[in-house]
């Protein structure tokens, strides 16, 4: 199990440079490791929406932020170089399903271009790096089976939001054996990893489309939650569960870079899938009152149906297990948004110590 003591050891005072902050897992990466003692480093577009986990925290000074996109290669490499930092943990995306049959290309041009901008920029940095890259559980090529995916399956992706990503994978392998080779360590000194995990949830999230910003929207203003896809079976999991992961994974690799320079899946485990309808009424059971319909058509866009991860390289290579069952996870996240705003950002803190202290 994840400690605060383990995570504490890798990155207490170490320099941390996250790309994509104001999104969703950024702002809770930099406020998890601001609790562990890290000094932090974003590098990130401005949010896409208000009063999320991002502007609350942001008056705290956690760190340095630097609004940018991933697309200026030249400046991400300049905010690299002028940190210096010890680890690099990669987010920044466009990370949207139903938003990427929108703009399709330039959800590739975000996520595959910005992912080599990123790693081109670290290749030229001259001292010893740790690079985690996130990708998402939604890079396999689904066949909407009742299985688990591991990390050596197929790649692919149906929509352009799961294609990119796939992709984005493909390019840090390359950039693993063309530039980070782990037999040439001595030469480059940089370690490399990604991480998949997919239907995170957790308090300080308003993105369009997102099945628990849509529940609370409707839950405030007591109308019935709209479900697409009601049946849906999907590894939901509480944020500081694959932050944790993440976290370890780069602890990890930075001490053995032969052992860990590979993707690895974190998500709940095997029996712990639910259907979003069952997500729906747990969240109504937890806010108080509410209902749900079904609004699912036959022309919608493409969302999969049935997805699930095998963790057991994490459990057994990491030695890192989920704490919080999907319930607990929901419960944990409708708490976050019943507060009120300004008492959101201290909030999030009790939540992190309190995860870090089961």
């Amino acid at each position: 199990m994840v400690t605060r003591a383990t995570l504490s050891g890798y990155y207490k005072q170490k320099r941390v440079f996250i790309t994509g902050h104001t999104g969703f897992k950024g702002a809770w990466l930099m406020c998890l490791l601001k609790e562990l003692g890290a000094i932090v480093k974003g590098y990130a577009l401005a949010p896409r929406y208000k009063d999320g986990l991002f502007d609350l925290i942001a008056p705290l000074g956690l760190g340095e932020n630097v609004i940018a996109d991933i697309r200026n290669k030249d400046q991400l490499f300049h905010e690299l170089q002028a940190f210096q930092p010890d680890y690099v943990f990669h987010l920044a995306a466009q990370p949207l399903v139903r938003l990427s049959y929108s703009i399709p290309a330039e959800t590739f041009e975000i996520n595959v271009t910005g992912t080599a901008n990123l790693l081109e920029a670290v290749s030229r940095l001259s001292h010893p790096c740790t690079i985690v890259v996130i990708t998402t559980d939604k890079v396999y090529e689904n066949k909407e089976q009742d299985i688990l995916y591991k990390e050596d399956d197929r790649l692919g992706g149906y929509d352009p939001y799961s294609g990119s990503k796939a992709c984005a994978e493909i390019v840090t392998s390359s950039f693993r054996h063309s530039f980070f080779n782990p037999g040439k360590f001595e030469t480059h000194q940089k370690a490399i990893a990604t991480a998949r995990a997919g239907n995170v949830i957790g308090g300080g999230d308003w993105s369009a489309d997102r099945i628990i910003p849509d529940i609370v929207r409707a839950l405030k203003k007591q109308k019935p939650i709209e479900l697409r896809n009601p049946n849906a079976i999907r590894p939901w999991q509480y944020v500081m569960e694959p932050l944790t992961g993440y976290l370890l994974l780069g602890g990890l690799l930075s001490k053995n870079y032969e052992a860990f320079s590979m993707p690895y899946n974190f998500g709940p485990l095997p029996n712990d899938h639910l259907p979003v309808k069952s997500l729906a009424e747990k969240a109504i059971k937890v806010w108080g009152s509410g209902e749900w319909k079904d609004i699912s058509t036959p022309g919608q866009p493409h969302e999969a149906g049935l997805l699930m991860l095998d963790i057991n390289r994490a459990i057994n290579e990491l030695q890192w297990l989920p704490k919080l069952d999907a319930s607990a996870a929901i419960e944990w996240t409708i708490n976050w948004y019943k507060q009120p705003l300004p008492e959101r950002a201290a909030f999030t803190f009790q939540q992190i110590k309190a995860y870090l202290a089961l």
